[in-house]
């Protein structure tokens, strides 16, 4: 099963985490939604969002036993030296590959492969743990949707901000 989350924080507090599943690496049906909603979340830290972010996905990623890649909004490594982003602690924690798909550019993250996708003019960035960069762009390319941000992101997104808990 191929996995997209996202989480978000609302301004009551605590964080919904939302994650779609399909079988196929393009997301070309969602097979599989899951929200849940996290209390206490820590406080958002310039270069450790990583904390705050990775208690929401493992709460969503609980009980779902056959991820076999994930993608996150977000960095996997923050820079060419590998300084780890979310998304490397999401792979060092579930052992699985994941793709991070950023809409801003990071600063020292010089090394994230340019996706163009749709009739966008400005790139996505995306960076890899478990799988050459390479081949994560040409997924994230690959991935449903006419618009610059995947269909399966957009999903995740949405599920992750709706009022449901």
């Amino acid at each position: 099963m191929f996995a997209a989350a996202d989480a978000h924080y609302p301004p009551s507090g605590g964080a919904r985490a939302a994650l779609v599943a399909a079988g196929d690496a393009a997301f070309s049906s969602i097979t599989y939604e899951k929200t849940v909603f996290v209390e206490e979340v820590a406080a958002y830290q310039p270069g450790s969002f990583y904390e705050r972010e990775l208690p929401p996905l493992r709460a969503v990623l609980a009980g779902v036993d056959d991820v076999g890649m994930l993608v996150i909004d977000g960095y996997v490594d923050l820079d060419p030296a590998g300084r780890p982003g979310l998304g490397a602690h999401v792979h060092e924690e579930f052992g699985i590959p994941v793709i991070g798909v950023a809409k801003t550019r990071f600063a020292s993250a010089r090394h994230a492969a340019l996706v163009l996708r749709g009739d966008a003019v400005r790139p996505l960035y995306v960076t890899a743990a478990g799988l050459p960069a390479a081949d994560a762009a040409d997924l994230v390319r690959a991935m449903a949707g006419k618009f610059r941000l995947p269909d399966a992101l957009r999903r995740a997104d949405a599920l992750a901000r709706s009022r449901r808990r």
